[in-house]
């Protein structure tokens, strides 16, 4: 349990080690983007900032790139893991992996980021609404692009802090199979295999993992059920892709994964039994040297059901979207036409909504300028229209600098439960924001530098309040209901830094941020006022090691600011080597100091643990 005892994190000593201390890995050439998490190469292409393709170079946004090889070497347990070493990324969660699992953008709400599986959406209508972090299955993941900030006027609801796309990997050119086995700690196990590759104009990706770990007892509160409470689960992906000709391609893709895990908000074994899918169909056309289209129906389930205790909430959400990309000179004009359809089964709630939006881009780059504008009109059928836009600028004032700004404006609709259920107000109407931001960047082939400041306000909070019932959208008199009465301010600076110094590449970054409840003035809960990861990689005779320090200050689990979370710093370590030419070794210590430390109140998490993998992958 962590002490109560505050941990403090002095901004300008922050600030100094991580200009000190920057990002991540020590080989060279082509895989150095592989090795950073927050450095990507110049060449790099980004497609969540607007949709389409873009070299790095011309994105404004905040954006952080994590891929395959990074994610094995992270020594992260579940995706959140993986996010929370990123810049203005703080995870929460109860207890061990595959249990509920929140992750907060720039301090913002888990609702508030918009999450994407291979352009597939995967939001949960049940509760507050927002994506079952627990249940997408990290193993199956090639790559992750995070942008910070909002990008309604490009995805509508739910992207008011920010977007994670998700991508599974992609078949190329031969045949390349993979087996992997792992063990560790707490009695974990991993075991995976799968195939990609391509032939002619059809191409190829199939994988499958299992994995499991008795785990550890997860609720210390007193009177629940002392047990471990481990988990196994089973994820699977399909990715296939036909090039028709020249100009025209179809891609489906399928994420599917399962999990049983343990929880117990009791004297008894609970148990939380979780599905997630996510397919997808896509058409993308090259019309012209100037002008391409896609077109995509995708459909993604999240079930969730817990026993003994008899619970099940079941959202199926359904998509189709037409986007259109014009490129005329310096000029990159898009419009896209979509329509999102969410369902939920939640005893008593059985209840449909659709949306139908028109969304239209424009972007500039042009010597030293570069700008992009954003709209988008979303018409809801329950609550009617609602319009977003953003407009950012960017000039680069020396060779390798550029300064940034925006502004945009982003909502997120209320979810099935907030209006429908026995604790709903079917009045209620979406949660607004309104984001400014300024930054400098400098990049210089795989060294980074950045620091961007951020101010983002949003009304109509959706909160749940006591008192007695009944509820508008319910019967009987419950003990309480959910109800547009918040406001709430979002704002910090994000540093974040890489460079190599003799054969050592350093990472870090670094938040100083104010998630503040502006009604009470309270800080919001479990999210800490300064958080900084900084790390270092090199090569040593045959092996890649590195190491990696995670600091967070103090938080409060409640909304009162009554109960303190102390502060902490974890150490981790990893290392990895080829032991013959198909096969490689990584292993992983976390936690090395055996902290002992709370992320929510009476809720364990690991201890110091090892692991170790073996993967066998024909190098060609």
């Amino acid at each position: 349990m962590a002490a109560p005892g505050r941990m403090r994190l002095h901004p300008h000593a922050l600030a100094l080690a991580a200009l000190a201390a920057c990002a991540a890995h020590a080989q060279e050439g082509a895989t150095l983007v592989a090795q950073n998490l927050h450095a990507p190469a110049m060449n790099e292409v980004v497609v969540t900032a607007t949709r389409t393709a873009q070299p790095l170079t011309d994105v404004l946004a905040d954006v952080s790139i994590v891929d395959r090889e990074t994610i094995e070497k992270s020594g992260a347990t579940g995706l959140a893991d993986v996010l929370a070493r990123l810049p203005g990324i703080e995870m929460v969660r109860n207890g061990g992996p595959s249990t509920t699992t929140s992750l907060f953008m720039r301090g913002a709400e888990t609702r508030f980021t918009a999450v994407y599986v291979d352009g597939v959406r995967v939001d949960s209508q049940a509760g507050s609404g927002g994506a079952t972090w627990e249940a997408l299955p990290l193993s199956q993941i090639e790559r992750i692009e995070v942008l910070r900030g909002p990008a309604a006027a490009v995805y509508g609801s739910d992207a008011v802090a920010g977007v994670v796309q998700i991508f599974t990997r992609k078949g190329e050119a031969g045949v390349s199979p993979y087996v992997g086995l792992g063990l560790g700690s707490y009695r974990t196990w991993r075991t995976e295999a799968g195939v990609s590759g391509a032939s002619g104009t059809v191409d190829y990706a199939l994988g499958l993992n299992r994995e499991g770990s008795r785990g550890f007892n997860a609720n210390t509160k007193p009177g629940s059920n002392p047990d471990r409470d481990g988990y196994h689960s089973t994820a699977a992906n399909a990715r296939l892709g036909w090039q028709l000709n020249s100009a025209h391609r179809l891609e489906g893709t399928l994420l599917h994964s399962e999990s049983n895990s343990g929880y117990d908000t009791s004297k008894f074994d609970d148990r939380s039994l979780h599905r997630l899918q996510a397919l997808g169909l896509h058409w993308q056309a090259q019309w012209s040297e100037n002008y391409k289209s896609r077109l995509s129906i995708t459909d993604s389930t999240d079930r969730y059901e817990t026993t003994p205790s008899p619970y099940l909430t079941d959202t199926k959400l359904r998509g189709y979207l037409f986007h259109n990309e014009w490129r005329l000179g310096a000029h990159q004009l898009t419009a896209a036409l979509e329509r999102r359809e969410d369902h939920l089964v939640n005893a008593p709630v059985d209840r449909t909504r659709s949306q139908n939006a028109l969304a239209l881009g424009w972007g500039l780059r042009q010597g030293a300028h570069t700008v992009q504008l954003n709209a988008r009109h979303d018409q809801d059928s329950e609550f009617g229209g609602k319009t977003t836009g953003s407009a950012s600028y960017g000039y680069e004032f020396a060779p390798r600098w550029r300064a940034t700004a925006s502004a945009g404006t982003a909502f997120r609709a209320p979810s099935l439960y907030q209006r429908f259920s026995m604790y709903g107000d079917s009045s209620l109407t979406p949660e607004t924001g309104r984001n400014v931001e300024a930054g400098i960047k400098w990049l210089d082939g795989g060294s980074s530098f950045s620091a961007t400041a951020y101010r983002n306000n949003v009304s109509n909070v959706i909160t749940f309040v006591g008192g007695p019932g009944p509820c508008p959208g319910g019967t009987g008199p419950y003990p309480g209901c959910y109800a547009s009465v918040g406001k709430a301010r979002y704002q910090g600076l994000t540093l974040a830094a890489s460079h190599q110094i003799a054969g050592v590449r350093l990472h870090g970054s670094i938040d100083l941020q104010d998630p503040k409840n502006l009604d009470s003035g309270k800080q919001l809960a479990r999210r800490t006022k300064r958080h900084a990861t900084l790390g270092a990689e090199t090569r040593l005779a045959q092996w890649t090691v590195g190491g990696e320090a995670q600091l967070s200050g103090r938080r409060f689990d409640d909304a009162a600011n009554q109960t303190v979370l102390g502060g902490y710093t974890l150490f981790n370590l990893h290392a990895s080597t080829r032991l013959a030419r198909d096969w490689q070794v990584v292993a992983r210590l976390d936690n090395a100091t055996d902290k002992h430390y709370e992320l929510a109140r009476y809720y364990a998490t690991a201890g110091r643990s090892f692991y170790v993998g073996l993967k066998w992958a024909p190098q060609y």
